[in-house]
């Protein structure tokens, strides 16, 4: 059964598509403009089997969108890497709003693809999320802030689990509340006034334990706007808890390179994911 599309449209003819992540409104929603309508972009690649998703968490701060470069680029990426990618359009201050709305429409995108997943022709065992940036945060919100969907809601994309079976952060903030973090995305999530308290609560290497999915990260030793530190607590984290993963810091690069093709060295990072997923055997096979 198919939740949010026709159900005469099969994966084989789907290219791409937009959908709502709530048909009826998303919770915590203040208004019914486009800004208060968190969506799910869905490209679709043509495969005979049930391939890999990825789930697209753009960055902007918590307080926009770099839906070009960390996300329609990205998406084109996965697809050429044989995974299906979902773009999630996630709500942020931008659009005027804080936490809980950018964590709970992720996990959304995430039970979204589960729900539909014989549907667009996807392994429900092998959805991920990736993230750059705050988008990268948002990542590593999901990885250490997840449930196994409600199996007694009416709606059937609730009862989906929201647990990824893997991440990846691309330059991701992480050290909330810390020098070293980056302190617009602190006020744009949780408000000026947050205290140390809520800050801790948001630092996610705090919040790693055996139970968080696999994950992928990559930063630059260049990057001053959220400085490498970040990616290093969340690895050591998962180090410290037996969470399998890589980290590679590269040298050259600013923050904010997305897919980085025009950087030596750097530019190899998506490369170094697709030979850790297929190493974990989420992809059959790999490019050099």
């Amino acid at each position: 059964m198919t939740h949010g599309i026709d159900s005469s449209l099969r994966a084989a003819e789907a290219k791409s598509l937009t959908l709502k992540l709530w048909e009826n409104g998303a919770p915590g929603a203040t208004g019914t403009e486009a800004k208060d309508i968190p969506m799910a972009i869905v490209h679709l690649p043509s495969a005979k089997s049930p391939t890999a998703a990825l789930v697209i968490c753009p960055g902007g701060g918590y307080g926009g969108l770099a839906m070009g470069h960390e996300g329609t680029e990205i998406a084109k990426w996965a697809n050429e890497a044989g995974m299906a990618a979902i773009i999630c359009d996630y709500r942020h201050r931008g659009k005027g709003y804080g936490h809980p709305a950018p964590l709970i429409d992720a996990q959304r995108a995430i039970r979204l693809v589960r729900a539909n997943a014989e549907q667009w022709n996807i392994d429900p065992n092998r959805v991920g999320i990736l993230g750059f940036s705050a988008g990268g945060h948002l990542v590593s919100t999901v990885l250490t802030k997840f449930d196994s969907g409600d199996a007694n809601a009416s709606d059937p994309i609730a009862q989906q689990s929201s647990k990824p079976n893997f991440g990846v952060m691309a330059y991701p903030v992480i050290l909330f509340g810390h020098p070293r973090g980056h302190r617009g995305s602190e006020v744009n999530l949780l408000g000026p006034q947050a205290t140390k308290e809520e800050l801790a609560a948001f630092q996610s290497d705090l919040n790693v334990t055996k139970d968080t999915p696999p994950a992928f990260l990559f930063h630059t030793q260049e990057d001053t706007g959220v400085p490498p530190e970040n990616a290093l607590a969340f690895y050591s984290a998962m180090v410290k808890n037996g969470v399998p993963g890589e980290l590679h810091i590269y040298e050259k690069g600013p923050h904010g390179v997305g897919l980085g093709r025009n950087i030596a060295g750097t530019q190899d990072w998506s490369n170094a994911l697709l030979r850790w997923l297929t190493a974990r055997k989420i992809l059959s096979q790999s490019t050099p």
